[in-house]
């Protein structure tokens, strides 16, 4: 039966990427489809749903310090179904005044942001494909929620990696930044194999189940993503060595397969 809140036009046999993260992480927004795909990765590699659960907080760590930073203004890309620290909520919590734009393709992640940012003036969803980076420009500037010509935060948090090699990630990123406002800034989180056993590699590789396959990268072509940006410390690391709290245990940093970073347009 399908749920009455997913999309008519959503096939539920076949797995998608943000849901199968949706069930990774808690959520309830996914099918059955999602649910066995999800449980055989984290199967094969239990360090899956833990590599998700720290791309969720260093987006909470890396926003702070973006608000921190004097940053108002947020384009997510690829921002998924919506579970508990969005980033209008971070950010707002911070700064009222912040104004946020989420964009995803998947029709079950923008539904669901609909429903939560309505009546939020401030915040809004776009339906959106990472591959057509000035067509999502155009229609950012179309809400009128972000001035170009202020500081702008683009976040690609866990997003870049669904886009092979042909699909140009370094030109998109560029397509991007090249219109913003100088003092703007680029967030990313990307997986990679780098250091990684071969069990979490085989088990990367059955998202090709999915219509959004990952392409995990070393970490010069993560860091390249970066190029013309200034680098805020430390740089290009292994999630949880990025701006960690007081508090927080870092065993094995690499345990975790993703390399996050934050640049900076001068």
């Amino acid at each position: 039966m399908h749920p009455t809140w997913a999309p008519d036009s959503i096939d539920v046999s076949h797995p998608s990427a943000a849901r199968v993260y949706d069930y990774l992480l808690g959520g309830a927004h996914n099918f059955a489809a999602d649910r066995a795909l999800g449980d055989e990765l984290t199967r094969r590699s239990p360090e899956i749903a833990e590599t998700m659960r720290a791309n969720r907080v260093f987006l909470r760590r890396a926003v702070q310090f973006l608000v921190e930073a004097g940053v108002r203004q947020f384009v997510d890309i690829g921002s998924g179904i919506p579970t508990v620290g969005n980033v209008h909520e971070i950010a707002q919590r911070l700064a009222p005044d912040t104004t946020v734009v989420y964009i995803d393709v998947d029709p079950v992640a923008v539904a669901h942001s609909e429903a939560i940012l309505a009546g939020d003036p401030r915040a809004a969803v776009l339906a959106g494909d990472l591959r057509e980076p000035e067509r999502i420009l155009a229609e950012v500037r179309q809400l009128g929620l972000i001035d170009f010509h202020r500081p702008v935060a683009v976040l690609l948090a866990g997003v870049l990696h669904f886009l092979s090699d042909n699909d140009n990630p370094g030109g998109i990123v560029d397509a991007l930044i090249e219109p913003l406002a100088t003092g703007s800034y680029l967030l990313i989180s990307h997986a990679t194999f780098d250091e990684q056993p071969a069990a979490l590699i085989e088990a990367q590789q059955l998202s090709a189940r999915t219509s959004t396959q990952i392409h995990a990268r070393p970490y010069a072509e993560v860091r390249g993503l970066f190029s013309g940006l200034r680098m805020i410390e430390p740089g290009v690391v292994f999630i949880p060595l990025w701006r960690p709290d007081l508090e927080d245990a870092i065993d094995r940093p690499e345990r975790i397969a993703a390399y996050a970073g934050v640049g900076h347009k001068g």
